[in-house]
């Protein structure tokens, strides 16, 4: 709540969303909170999508101009799976945001709720070093959320046997917010990209040799 309470008063001091707007968010934001869809309780996606008093890439390009951060769409970009397993999904879904890469010193964050000064502060508490900040939507946070629970729920993948295994990944999850719209994210727009992976080496310990048997025997 402090998180979306904090966003809303960003959006309005930066002129972005009238109060009275604002305000029928609030309202619709409690009911929702009452019914425990925590998926949903989200102001911004109240205002975008809702109340339709923004477009959601509005506010991106607010951040951009203004705040000096980038974008990236976290479906195209290739998370590596240790970064995975440190992503607590719950926390994500409260601040909108998932740490997406690590760099050395420098820790990656795409978040949708960059004018929160809440979520700012939760997120630069969490880590040692300096946190360098992408913009994103509701729907790109919530895709990669969906399918990373499904990926952690998934049973294990059966030893390596040459044959293929007849359960397919689910597919096709949906974000609570928005279907169909284009992708906010233009050419150019600074969006990181990850090294290709390092092709897998041979294994170092060749087969043991079986020694021959001894000549002659060994008792007369």
């Amino acid at each position: 709540m402090r998180a979306n309470r904090l966003l809303g008063a960003g959006l309005v001091e930066a002129n972005l969303v009238k109060l009275e707007d604002l305000e029928k968010a609030n309202e619709r934001l409690l009911e929702i909170v009452a019914t425990d869809q925590p998926r949903q309780s989200t102001v911004l996606g109240i205002l975008a999508y809702e109340l339709k008093a923004f477009r959601e890439e509005d506010i991106l390009q607010h951040c951009v101009d203004n705040e000096g951060i980038g974008l990236v769409d976290l479906r195209g970009y290739e998370v590596h799976d240790e970064v995975k397993k440190t992503i607590d999904v719950a926390t994500s879904w409260a601040t909108w945001s998932v740490p997406f890469d690590h760099d050395e010193d420098f820790y990656f964050i795409a978040t949708a709720y960059y004018l929160s000064p809440a979520v700012r502060s939760f997120w630069e508490k969490q880590f040692t070093g300096p946190i360098l900040w992408f913009g994103t939507t509701l729907e790109v946070i919530a895709d990669y959320l969906e399918k990373l629970t499904v990926e952690r729920a998934a049973p294990p993948p059966p030893l390596p046997t040459g044959t293929r295994s007849p359960f397919g990944a689910p597919t096709g999850t949906r974000s609570p917010f928005g279907t169909g719209t284009a992708t906010p994210f233009p050419k150019g727009s600074g969006t990181p990209q990850i090294p290709p992976a390092k092709p897998a080496s041979a294994t170092p310990f060749p087969p043991a040799a079986v020694p021959p048997p001894p000549s002659g025997s060994a008792l007369n």
